[in-house]
């Protein structure tokens, strides 16, 4: 017994021996962690990895994380790539310059080596940041990101917020390290770049956006990065047959990484090619996975490591078409050729006809194009300051679609300029269609303009153009389509709820008296809107206020305060101060936004035949009220209540001054802005300090002011313009 015992150690012994010369694991080695398949020659335990490399030893934690060492795996390639993850090296600052908190990186890498599929990006403004390795032969990369205002959202990683270079790191590195730094102490980057990051990640994983990435970098701290890994440090050739290559169905190649080899499985095999089980390299059926190229798949035939096509008797096989002809085809070829010659006849008159009917119809869309105005569009927007411009050109049939050919059951409204529709894109997204009206050539010059005067507006107030489309007959412009109707609805329709409340009221004057501020003082070049009224105010389904309709409007001049210009606006609105001179101003805006007020204030309309005849304006309407002590008669009795009558006649007074009959008493809108802000500041201050009393609240009007003074920024909603009636007043 004993001496069985001895001979059965021995041939375990001399088994276990021959397991690991063949670099085999055992069969009960972990093949997975949570969704991460383990691949030989990684394994979590003795035996289960290459044992000469301690480099492929990975752990398996209570998480169900795959680790190399501390750093997460994503998934293993037997063609010599590990993914993992790596965390993100950041440094904060305070207004001061004065580091707050921050965490930079070492990376130990063992025999496995940095891929030269990843780049080194730094993120942040006014920073630099470092990749150091160290190994054989030490190596060093960095980056600078410099901005003096925020980057544009989509400006790609250029320099401006964003920085990334190619990693060239030498072969053999130990470990390595990032670090980011801040350059100066500018307190501006600070409002929107607090932090800057560093970090390391696979080439195109990572696609930079200013608005999301510069403030917490989309609060994600980790990137997938890309390591390079091979057996040893000898080629194919040193090895000889001592490679770990599973199977005769796998072969050796030199890694890529410049030492050591990697293997892969023969041309009709899959599976791992370093194991010589089920699991190494199998032959595949390319019969039934479809990986052949026989013209009738009834006639593959699978092999060993391949397939071939095989031909009934009387055929033989067509090597350059994979298909089976008959043995004597010579009647077969002549007929075919005299077929193929007559289809190819077909073929031509077919494409001249087709190349003459897209001629045709190109000549008649550049017709179009240019009789729209397209090259007076073209002219313009490649002109001196003109920054913002990025119209979407859409096609006729795309138009067409969209309006369900312009069925009458999409019109959303019409008036001056002609008929809106509602139309619906591709991607399912709605739109409001502006299309002007047949032979009204009067109108082509006003699209244009709208185009021109919307490429320089970027304002979350303003109604967002999306294109245009100047190959049909009449010109048709593309905004984004708001859902809740006009201000005009709201205060004198029947279409919606509850009339809009003094607090929605008093918002809803902010955001315009905002924007045409905006459009006065902080747009690329100085815009006056030249109709402003409710009906071109159009409210999204949070009752945003949206200043629509430019096509009256005019771009000024930076070395002119005024123009003159053919008179144009809508009764009970206009400027009497332009309608005698013909001079245009951004004191006429402000003369039509008081008007707005007033009617924001009585619920009462710019014009009424019905009121006595002194009274039929508004102006003079609440004028008078006015110097008759009896105002309360006048205001919209649904908006007074015991706490909001001071912040009411406040209101009431900025528009008496909004609507001075000269141009010069009337205040800026950047000032009305100012002083409605406050008023919504004041009143959110009283109701904090009724609700607490005797606690300090924070005076708001600057942050107010500032905010008045135009919010430039685009904010991304997804609003869209739902008129049941567009009121085109007279006057157009």
């Amino acid at each position: 017994m004993k001496v069985h015992g001895v001979f059965l150690v021995a041939v375990f012994f001399y088994l276990g021996y021959t397991e690991l010369v063949k670099g085999q694991p055992r069969n009960d080695c972990q093949t997975s962690c949570g969704k991460v398949t383990i691949e030989y020659p990684f394994g979590t335990s003795p035996g289960c990895y290459y044992a000469d490399d301690r480099s492929f030893n990975l752990t398996c934690n209570e998480k169900e994380e795959l680790l190399f060492g501390n750093i997460e795996v994503i998934n293993i390639s037997p063609s010599g790539e590990l993914r993992v993850w790596k965390k993100v090296s950041y440094a904060c600052y305070n207004s001061t310059g004065y580091l707050t908190n921050g965490s930079d990186h070492t990376t130990t890498l063992g025999n496995l080596s940095l891929s030269r599929k990843n780049e080194f990006t730094i993120v942040g403004c006014n920073a630099y940041a470092y990749l150091t390795t160290t190994g054989p032969q030490n190596y060093s990369t960095g980056c600078i990101s410099a901005c003096d205002s925020p980057p544009a959202a989509n400006g790609g990683c250029n320099g401006a917020g964003c920085c990334s270079t190619d990693v060239s790191a030498p072969l053999g590195s130990w470990k390595y390290r990032t670090r980011p730094f801040r350059l100066g102490s500018s307190t501006s980057v600070y409002d929107f770049n607090p932090c800057t990051y560093a970090f390391l990640t696979e080439n195109g994983t990572f696609h930079f956006n200013a608005s999301e990435d510069l403030k917490n970098l989309r609060n994600v701290n980790k990137f997938p990065l890309v390591l390079d890994w091979s057996i040893g440090n000898q080629t194919c050739e040193q090895v000889g047959n001592r490679s770990i290559c599973g199977t005769n169905n796998s072969i050796c190649f030199n890694s890529t990484r410049g030492t050591g080899y990697n293997c892969k499985c023969l041309e009709g095999y899959e599976g791992n090619p370093y194991l010589s089980n089920e699991h190494g390299c199998q032959d595949i059926n390319e019969c039934t996975i479809n990986k052949h190229n026989c013209a009738d798949p009834r006639t593959c035939r699978n092999t060993v490591g391949g397939f071939y096509c095989k031909c009934r008797s009387g055929y033989r096989l067509d090597t350059t078409t994979m298909s089976c002809k008959r043995k004597d085809f010579a009647w077969a070829t002549i007929l075919l050729g005299i077929t193929i010659g007559f289809l190819s006849l077909l073929l031509v008159v077919s494409y001249v006809q087709q190349r003459l009917k897209h001629r045709k119809a190109a000549e008649l869309r550049q017709k179009f194009f240019e009789q729209n105005g397209g090259g007076m569009l073209v002219q313009r927007l490649s002109g001196p300051g003109i920054s913002n411009a990025n119209v979407k050109i859409f096609t006729e049939e795309g138009m067409k679609t969209s309006t369900d050919g312009y069925d009458k059951s999409r019109i959303l409204g019409q008036g001056g300029q002609g008929t809106v529709y509602k139309g619906i894109l591709p991607d399912n997204s709605i739109v409001a269609i502006k299309k002007a009206r047949l032979g009204d050539n009067s109108q082509v010059e006003q699209f244009i303009n709208e185009v021109l005067v919307l490429s320089q507006i970027n304002h979350r107030n303003v109604v967002k153009l999306l294109g245009c489309c100047l190959e049909t007959e009449v010109p048709l412009l593309v905004y984004e389509f708001i859902n809740s109707g006009t201000l005009f609805d709201h205060l004198h329709g029947s279409l919606f709820g509850p009339s809009l409340t003094w607090e929605q009221r008093l918002r809803i004057a902010v955001e315009i008296a905002g924007t045409l501020a905006y459009l006065h003082s902080s747009a690329s070049i100085p815009i006056i809107h030249r109709d402003v009224k409710t009906a071109n105010i159009l409210l999204d389904e949070n009752l945003t206020a949206k200043v629509a309709d430019f096509g009256a409007s005019r771009l000024i001049p930076m070395d002119k305060e005024q123009l003159t210009t053919m008179v144009q606006g809508t009764l009970g609105y206009l400027d009497p101060e332009y309608y005698n001179t013909g001079l245009l101003n951004e004191k006429s805006d402000v003369y039509s936004f008081g008007v707005v007020l007033m009617e924001l204030l009585s619920s009462q309309k710019a014009l009424c035949f019905e009121r006595p005849l002194q009274s039929k304006h508004l102006v003079n309407y609440i004028s008078s009220a006015m110097k008759e002590n009896r105002l309360h008669e006048v205001i919209d009795e649904k908006l007074i209540n015991e706490n909001n009558w001071k912040e009411i006649e406040e209101a009431v007074r900025v528009a008496m001054e909004c609507t001075r009959v000269t141009g010069e008493e009337r205040p800026l809108m950047t000032e009305v802005a100012a002083k409605l802000e406050g008023l919504r500041v004041t009143k959110s201050k009283h109701q904090w300090s009724d609700q607490y009393p005797g606690e300090e609240t924070e005076n708001l009007v600057g942050v107010g002011i500032l905010s008045a003074q135009g919010d430039t920024s685009s904010t991304g909603y997804d609003s869209i313009k739902n008129v049941a009636s567009m009121h085109m007043e007279a006057g157009r």
